[in-house]
């Protein structure tokens, strides 16, 4: 289902080139940031604000390890932007869900009654998304996501959600590609959390892997022991197993499977794409592990550029939120000053990124979904493989 849109520019046109944001106020459920994070040296300050950015992503719990590029990319876009633009600053309001649905309208409505807030990068989850929108929607707010893969995000109706990367009806088949022709699986186990991300991913995954699938179980991500779903796969006997779900899980999903003997090859998606959460959390269980993701690190001058800031080489959709933070901020800088003419910048957008080159289809998808990029857990470390387009 497509979406008409409220707001329409056909006659601006951004040519900007890229730039980024800093800053902001307070809020019970919001933080200004008015510094790099996470270990950056320089500090950027936002003196005369013309505008904000709220940033709605887990900063902390669980998830917080997948929400810590997040918020590293839309930061270095800032510091980027305000040194550049010292008189014109923007600045980054940060609103932490934990990645938690139930805590996303909250959240959500802490931003929408933050009047200096133009628009939204993220929400960083499927689930959050789904209870966030309706809100923004109402609002007016534009929204542009670097994460949340969940295909009907763009089916609801909502006319100002957008999404910078491939959805999990491009990742879920290329993954069940990978499986079948890379790893030439003839028996599979798949197996979800039960998640609005975990679930659908992990059927699309099923429905390409076909007639070898020999397993489709599911799990309560908050249970201790996965010993249920561990007895079928070691039952059957599969050669790989697939697990839609995130990085904490599928730590504890490894271990238990390696613990019994499992010896199959085993496949996650972006959930899961983290060092310390997943290659480090699962140790030995996770050598020679398989994880998808719709991301990249971006060029040689943008990693080197985060390496000067961060000390390390860009984290799973950082580079995704230093585009969505640079959309925002060449609208603005093209002269957008309220939340309706930020709306209709980012429906006529059409620029380079450190991504892809950035335009959005009328139900919000980018035109260049990009291709599906496969890593593999070697000696420790999770590596860049191959791609899948």
């Amino acid at each position: 289902m497509k979406k008409t849109k409220m707001f329409r520019a056909s006659a601006l046109v951004i040519g900007l080139s890229l730039v980024g944001v800093a800053c902001g106020g307070s809020d019970d459920l919001a933080s200004d940031t008015t510094a790099p994070a996470d270990g950056g040296s320089t500090e950027v300050t936002c003196d005369a604000p013309v505008a904000s950015l709220g940033l709605q992503f887990p900063e902390t719990g669980d998830a917080g390890n997948l929400g810590a590029p997040m918020l590293k990319g839309a930061q270095l876009a800032v510091d980027e932007y305000n040194a550049a633009n010292p008189e014109a600053c923007v600045t980054l309001k940060k609103f932490d869900t934990q990645g938690d649905p139930a805590k996303a309208p909250a959240v959500a409505q802490s931003a929408i009654d933050d009047a200096s807030i133009l628009a939204i990068m993220g929400p960083g989850f499927s689930g959050e998304t789904e209870a966030a929108m309706p809100l923004y929607q109402e609002a007016g707010l534009a929204v542009v996501t670097g994460s949340a893969t969940r295909p009907s995000l763009t089916t609801e109706g909502w006319t100002n959600f957008h999404r910078l990367l491939a959805n999990d009806s491009v990742q879920g088949p290329a993954i069940g590609r990978y499986i079948v022709e890379v790893l030439k699986a003839t028996k599979v186990a798949v197996i979800d959390d039960a998640s609005s991300y975990g679930q659908p991913l992990a059927d699309e995954v099923a429905a390409t892997a076909g007639s070898i699938v020999t397993v489709r179980d599911a799990v309560d991500p908050k249970a201790a022991d996965f010993s249920a779903a561990v007895t079928k796969v070691k039952d059957a006997g599969v050669d790989a197993v697939f697990f839609g779900g995130y990085y904490a899980e599928a730590a504890k999903l490894s271990t238990q499977l390696r613990d019994a003997g499992v010896t199959a090859t085993l496949v996650f998606g972006d959930g899961v794409k983290d060092q310390a959460g997943y290659a480090d959390g699962a140790g030995p269980a996770a050598e020679g592990a398989v994880i998808a993701c719709p991301c990249k690190d971006g060029n040689e001058d943008f990693v080197a550029k985060w390496q000067a800031k961060y000390g390390e080489t860009p984290g799973t959709y950082g580079p995704e939120y230093y585009d969505v933070a640079n959309i925002f901020l060449n609208v603005i800088k093209a002269g957008a000053a309220d939340r309706a003419a930020v709306l209709a910048g980012v429906e006529a957008y059409d620029s380079a990124g450190i991504t892809k080159q950035i335009k959005f289809t009328e139900s919000g998808e980018a035109t260049e979904a990009g291709a599906i990029y496969f890593y593999k857990v070697t000696g420790g470390k999770i590596t860049y493989e191959s791609e899948i387009k």
